[in-house]
């Protein structure tokens, strides 16, 4: 082995005396370099080798080319590149590849590797890197997209990387994502070969040493992508994402059609094809024929206005022969996003308005109106000003969605601010539809809304009706609402009291304890046996996991109304008690404590 050691030492001879040569480093500065390489060579040349050695000599390595790099700037000297940081690259590419032929199944050390090759721009090594990666991980899509995309983007190799895509297509046959990358590749491909024709024509050359395939320039290849890709994937949304692509591209008009041509044919059925073909009326030349109109405000409203009305009517014909709810989604989706768009021609603003209104409307009469729609079409009513219409759909909201919490808390919401009587018995209503498990939003709503609008009594019973839920997390929260309620309303004497009967019940929280502590600090002349009393009852139920309460503790002895003698037994007590890493976070912030740095 200390051959191997001494061999390699001596490999690195003649770089360090060019580097010393040159002026870049200090005799001292190598011998620190051949000291330090020896070392973590050592370390490679272990009988148990680990991961993070090779990663610590690879750093090592780089942070003496990064400073060689800097180096350069400062004193201007560009020379004997191949016998400094060429050895040095070698040397990093032959400690990844022993690396990675140890832990071939680590992806992040391939990947390491792959970034270090574009870095420092070795592009014939990173051509193997991929290669030798591919052979043990061709499971990954992700992998053979970055090979095929680094062969087009910076070799420019069209035909490379067609050949990986292909290759990656026989390990995954069904993957949209590779399928969508070659088929963009292909685009880029014809797209570059008709920009260089193009740059020879300009210049008057004879093309006729230069090969220019009309069926390459035409995007023949990415149409055979295409077919392939839709034989074997029939999803009209796969079908839209190789459309958007093609539109990136100015020569590909016939290759669009025939795609819109395949949706409108093959996927009928399916809402994102009506959507697509709606939405592509907006684009439609309907302006052409306004003439000077259009240089007015109002001139252009009413070519939008027809525009959309193009657009509506293809959403209506989709529903006649697709009446479903993801159908409605896609219309109203449309709707909502033409309403949210600001025009100061108010007559455009209002009939937006009343056609959203009037799909709303229509959707929600066919059961097919989805949950999240709901709240929008309230937050639509109540900007316009028509409340009554918005308590109505409000009501209507729960009785379509009964267990659902979200729709319960936002429809209360909404009648509480329009001040409906029948906001007491909606929360009765809401508690017995709903999972009781995941009714603390709606427990914690009433208690705001008692709080601000009901009598104490009224508020004070709901408080105990919380307090008896069969649900913890309703109860514990109730609890510290509850102390927190009364102490702002009763003042300290209530609070004290609620503390008192409820400090035995539980389950409790933290909370709970803490802010009876604040409360109790909050008073002109605080208690010192008071709040002892609340840290030990605290400590009770936490101080086995909790070293932040012991340390509150031992600062509250510490303070002018504590007893510093007592901080000893509590210390004492927190070591024995604390379980885990709490006995090292509590031994941390206590030495911290003792040394005045907290």
């Amino acid at each position: 082995m200390a051959e191997i050691i001494q061999q390699r030492i001596e490999d690195r001879i003649p770089e360090l005396e060019q580097l010393e040569r040159v002026g870049l480093f200090t005799q001292n500065e190598v011998k620190a370099i051949i000291k330090k390489a020896t070392a973590l060579e050592y370390k490679l040349h272990r009988i148990t080798i680990c991961k993070e050695d090779f990663i610590t000599y690879i750093q090592y390595e780089i942070n003496v080319l990064e400073l060689i790099k800097k180096r350069r700037l400062r004193i201007g000297y560009n020379f004997k590149r191949e016998e400094i940081e060429f050895s040095i690259i070698n040397r990093i590419h032959n400690v990844f590849r022993r690396a990675t032929a140890k832990w071939k199944d680590d992806v992040q050390l391939w990947l390491s590797h792959v970034a270090f090759c574009k870095k420092w721009n070795t592009k014939s090594q990173l051509s193997k890197v991929f290669s030798s990666m591919l052979a043990i991980h061709p499971d990954k899509p992700a992998l053979w997209i970055m090979a095929a995309k680094f062969e087009m983007e910076d070799r420019s190799s069209s035909e490379s990387s067609r050949h990986l895509f292909l290759r990656a297509l026989r390990f995954h046959p069904e993957s949209k994502k590779i399928y969508q990358e070659y088929f963009r590749m292909e685009l880029m491909h014809s797209e570059k070969l008709r920009k260089q024709r193009k740059e020879l024509e300009q210049a008057k050359m004879d093309l006729g040493e230069y090969e220019f395939a009309p069926e390459i320039l035409d995007a023949k290849l990415a149409e055979v992508v295409y077919r392939d890709a839709t034989e074997r994937i029939k999803d009209a949304e796969f079908v839209l994402s190789l459309l958007k692509l093609a539109e990136i591209f100015d020569f590909t008009k016939a290759l669009r059609d025939m795609i819109t041509e395949d949706l409108q044919s093959k996927h009928a059925d399916d809402p994102l094809t009506w959507d697509y073909m709606a939405k592509r009326e907006l684009e439609a030349g309907l302006g052409t024929d306004m003439g000077g109109e259009l240089s007015t405000a109002k001139g252009r409203a009413s070519d939008i206005a027809r525009r959309e009305e193009r657009c509506c009517l293809v959403y209506e014909e989709g529903l006649r022969s697709l009446n479903t709810e993801a159908m409605w989604t896609c219309y109203i989706t449309f709707c909502l996003d033409r309403f949210k768009r600001k025009t100061n021609v108010q007559e455009l603003k209002d009939k937006r308005q009343e056609r959203l209104l009037a799909v709303l409307q229509r959707a929600d009469e066919s059961s097919v109106l989805q949950e999240p729609l709901y709240k929008k079409w309230l937050q639509v009513l109540v900007s316009t000003g028509n409340n009554e219409r918005a308590a109505e759909v409000a009501m209507a909201a729960t009785q379509r969605f009964s267990q659902s919490v979200e729709t319960w808390s936002y429809s209360i919401q909404l009648l509480v601010q329009l001040g409906s009587v029948h906001v007491s018995r909606l929360f009765q209503e809401a508690l017995k539809h709903v999972n009781p498990k995941e009714s603390l939003p709606l427990w914690l709503l009433q208690v705001q809304w008692s709080a601000s609008l009901q009598s104490p009594e009224e508020t004070e019973a709901l408080f105990q009706r919380g307090l008896t839920s069969p649900v913890s997390t309703v109860s514990m929260e109730m609890k510290e609402k509850y102390l927190d309620w009364s102490y702002r309303t009763g003042g300290y004497k209530k609070a004290r009291k609620i503390f008192t009967s409820l400090h035995e019940m539980r389950p409790l929280t933290k909370d709970f304890f803490t802010r009876m502590i604040q409360i109790e600090k909050e008073q002109e002349s605080p208690k010192i046996n008071n709040l002892r009393d609340c840290y030990e009852r605290a400590l009770r139920e936490f101080g086995s996991t909790d070293e932040g309460l012991w340390l509150d503790y031992i600062k509250e002895e510490l303070s002018p109304q504590g007893n510093p003698e007592n901080c000893g037994k509590i210390h004492w007590r927190a070591m024995k008690n604390l379980e885990g890493q709490a006995v090292e976070r509590f031994v941390a912030q206590y030495t911290l404590l003792q040394t005045g740095h907290i």
